[in-house]
C-alpha cells in the first residue's frame, strides 16, 4: 500500500531554496510510488487559530472557512506530515506556523468522530543561511514536541546550511539526500 504524504511548505519565496529542497523530496517520494500532496501555505489564505474550540464544540473541522480546510481534509488520510520552511528567527516561517497551529482542529474533530489520526510520522526540511544547523534548533524542537504530543514517529530533519540567495542550494549533495529521504520515508 502506498503511503500518503502531505507536505506543508512555508516559504514565501517561490523557486527559492526551500522549494528546490521540497521538489527533490517529492521527486524521491513519487519515484517510490508514494502519494504526495504539496501545499505552498504561503500562497494560501490561512488565518491564525482563534482558540475558540469551535472545532471541538461544534464538531466541524474549523469555524474559519479558509484554505486550511483543504489541508485538514488531506491530513485525515495522511500517513506522513512533512513540514518545510527556511529558518526564520530560529524557527519556521509565520506562514507555516499558522498552518501548524490550525492542525489542532484535526485532533479535536477526530476525537469528536471517534477516529484516529492516521498520521504516524512527521519530518522537517529546512534550508538556512548560517553555516551551522543549530540555528534550526527551535524548529527541530517544535517537530520533536509535535511528535511527542501526537505519538508520531519523528522521521527526522534535513537541515541544509549555508544557503540564503535563491539557487544557492543548486548542486548541493543535500538535494540527493532529500530525494533519498522521500524514497525512504
Amino acid at each position: 500500500m502506498s503511503k500518503n504524504i502531505v507536505v506543508l511548505s512555508g516559504s514565501p519565496r517561490k523557486g527559492g531554496n526551500t522549494d528546490k529542497l521540497v521538489s527533490a523530496f517529492v521527486e524521491g517520494a513519487q519515484s517510490a510510488e508514494k502519494n504526495v500532496t504539496l501545499y505552498r501555505v504561503a500562497d494560501m489564505k490561512i488565518g491564525g487559530c482563534l482558540g475558540c474550540d469551535g472545532c471541538e464544540q461544534k464538531g466541524t473541522m474549523c469555524v474559519q472557512k479558509d484554505d486550511m480546510i483543504q489541508i485538514l481534509d488531506a491530513l485525515l488520510n495522511a500517513d506522513v506530515l512533512v513540514m518545510a520552511s527556511p529558518v526564520y528567527y530560529f524557527s519556521v516561517s509565520a506562514q507555516l506556523k499558522l498552518a501548524i497551529d490550525r492542525i489542532y482542529a484535526l485532533s479535536r474533530i477526530c476525537e469528536q468522530d471517534g477516529r484516529e489520526i492516521t498520521i504516524k510520522r512527521a519530518a522537517l526540511l529546512m534550508p538556512c543561511e548560517d553555516d551551522t544547523d543549530d540555528t534550526a534548533a527551535g524548529a527541530i524542537a517544535m517537530l520533536e514536541k509535535i511528535c511527542d504530543y501526537y505519538k508520531w514517529e519523528n522521521a527526522g530533519s534535513l537541515i541544509v546550511t549555508g544557503v540564503l540567495k535563491p539557487g544557492e542550494i543548486d548542486g548541493r549533495a543535500e538535494l540527493e539526500k532529500a530525494r533519498e529521504f522521500g524514497r525512504e520515508i
